[in-house]
């Protein structure tokens, strides 16, 4: 048996029970185990750990823990892959979810963002695309996101869409990268530009009068133009925004779908 005493900052309490929370506490182990295995085994995924220091000395999560050292652990922050020499991380984030956070795949599409969503995928091909393409993984499973293979994922605190996309724009700072009507809300595809009059014949009297700007999905067909059919969402989202930050397009499409 060994011993260790382990501080979790602040952020990190969502995920331990109140004995680990806001102080030091001894905790004992058996056997050889990692940092990262500890820390697993208290309910903290490896992707929510920014960094840990060992007796005030930086370590890294593969580390073998040591009888009577102390641990800190720091969360992941949201500027973390802006600071990693990976050139794929410095790109704009790339998203895959779990089959329950369909309407918040739609939201991140509505941003702008790449949002790989399909409600067939299981923990095994969840896991395998965010590793192969690149894709950060969103989720509430904290077990899925333990899987060695995931590099990139974020734990989800709330159980509303609307609150969920206002954790991952702050998580990973993505106010200033939307690119509001530019994704197809319901494949993922970008939008292409289209003339009124090449589609006129599939629109409602009302959307035929007042607007004029069309863009179509290159993929399923729809139809999308600047509307109020996301007002509320997009409302939310520029209430914690900057003030000049709030989106300038609101969308809607043909079929009208939330």
């Amino acid at each position: 048996m060994g011993s260790v005493d382990l501080l979790f900052e602040p952020e990190l309490s969502f995920f331990l029970i109140t004995k680990y929370q806001n102080c030091w506490s001894p905790y004992a182990y058996s056997g050889t185990p990692s940092i990262k295995h500890l820390l697993e085994s208290l309910g903290v995924p490896h992707t929510e750990i920014g960094s840990v220091t060992v007796d005030l000395r930086l370590a890294g999560l593969d580390e073998q823990v040591k009888h009577l050292t102390r641990i800190r652990i720091y969360p992941a922050r949201e500027d973390a892959r802006l600071q990693n020499n990976d050139p794929d991380r410095c790109r704009e984030p790339r998203f895959i979810l779990d089959d329950h956070l369909g309407k918040l795949a739609r939201y991140l599409r509505m941003l702008g963002f790449d949002a790989l969503y399909q409600n067939d995928l299981d923990d095994e091909c969840l896991a395998s695309l965010s590793a192969e393409q690149n894709r950060i993984l969103l989720t509430r499973d904290r077990r899925l996101l333990m899987r060695k293979i995931v590099t990139q994922g974020y734990c989800l605190r709330s159980l509303d869409p609307e609150v969920q996309i206002i954790e991952v724009m702050k998580r990973y700072s993505l106010l200033i990268s939307t690119q509001f009507l530019t994704r197809c809300l319901v494949c993922n595809e970008r939008l292409c530009s289209v003339e009124k009059q090449a589609i006129i014949d599939r629109l409602e009297p009302m959307t035929r009068l007042y607007y004029d700007h069309f863009k179509i999905c290159p993929n399923c067909d729809r139809i999308y133009w600047k509307g109020s059919h996301y007002e509320r969402i997009m409302q939310s989202i520029s209430s914690w925004a900057e003030p000049d930050a709030s989106p300038e397009y609101i969308m809607k499409y043909e079929d009208g779908e939330g």
